[in-house]
């Protein structure tokens, strides 16, 4: 049930989320694409806020008006930065019956600056992640002020907006995806870590399937991922490969739900990392080196006593 005291948002339609990225990359790809899925979202809802800033110039599209004051002037290519990228858009035009063309105040708000900066990245996850609306920030304003030139309207309206379609995106039911691999990672935002789980279907695509707020050493976290996830739709008794970081309570919250089922990999990068930061400079690279020959072998037999060879 929804709650009666929130404001109305008018989100984009839900849609299916996939990203295809490099396979290689290992658990460093679960930040790029939630930074992918954000930038898919912030985008959806930008074209979205344009749109709507054009019905209140113009009213709404095919309905006649004597006094209207605006009419619509197709659109136009355009661009913005999100989360750090510049993405093309398509731009609505409105112009002036009397006064030429008319600026569009989300649009103006959009290029101005960022929208998808890491703040407003965690201000999202931290709200999807938690089940709140908008917890991270100050109330939405009203839907008849939506349009408001204010920045600090738009940019509440904007998170507000893509927390819902990241929402949506992360409620679907995944009973049709094939996925034998599944990566758990915390996304480290300042002061707050955001748990996300990656899955990677047998095409070799990757799909965000859900976050949580907390850590890879928080079972109680873990196990709340881990059993949305079953709720939505993902076999638990499946045979699946877990691809984690050391963290001790992941491997159990895992182990626990999925029992024999679950083939646990810890992440070769995170692995990399924690044996290079006891060496000295000098061997930094040598040593990554001798791990990533031994790591990339065909050969088992022969990648062991490569790895053995160096740790002696």
């Amino acid at each position: 049930m929804k709650s009666r005291t929130k404001p109305a948002l008018q989100a984009v339609p839900a849609a299916t989320v996939q990203l295809t990225l490099p396979v290689q990359g290992v658990l460093k790809d679960v930040q790029s694409a939630f930074y992918g899925l954000c930038i898919q979202a912030g985008k959806a809802v930008l074209a979205a806020m344009m749109e709507g800033d054009r019905v209140a110039l113009c009213g709404p599209k095919g309905v006649p008006d004597a006094d209207r004051q605006a009419v619509r002037g197709g659109s136009t290519r355009s661009a913005v930065v999100l989360g750090g990228q510049r993405i093309g858009v398509r731009r609505p035009r409105a112009r002036a019956v009397d006064a030429g063309e008319l600026e569009l105040p989300s649009f103006a708000w959009a290029a101005a600056a960022d929208p998808l900066n890491t703040a407003t990245m965690a201000a999202i996850a931290a709200g999807v992640s938690m089940r709140r609306y908008s917890g991270t920030l100050e109330p939405l304003p009203p839907t008849e002020t939506a349009s408001s030139t204010s920045k600090s309207a738009t940019s509440r309206r904007f998170i507000a907006l893509s927390e819902e379609q990241l929402r949506q995106w992360l409620s679907r039911p995944l009973g049709e995806l094939d996925l034998p691999v599944v990566m758990i990672d915390g996304i480290h935002f300042r002061d707050r870590v955001i748990l996300a789980a990656l899955g990677i279907d047998a095409q070799g695509n990757k799909h965000v399937l859900g976050l949580r707020e907390g850590s890879t050493e928080s079972t109680r976290v873990v196990r709340s991922l881990l059993s949305d996830l079953i709720e939505r739709g993902l076999d638990a008794d499946r045979a699946r490969l877990w691809v984690i970081d050391g963290g001790k309570a992941l491997r159990k919250a895992i182990v626990e739900t999925f029992g024999a089922a679950a083939l646990i990999q810890r992440c070769q990068e995170h692995k990399r990392r924690n044996v290079i930061e006891h060496l000295p400079q000098e061997l930094h690279a040598s040593v990554g080196r001798a791990l990533r020959d031994a790591w990339n072998s065909g050969n088992a037999e022969l990648a062991k006593k490569q790895l053995q060879r160096l740790a002696t």
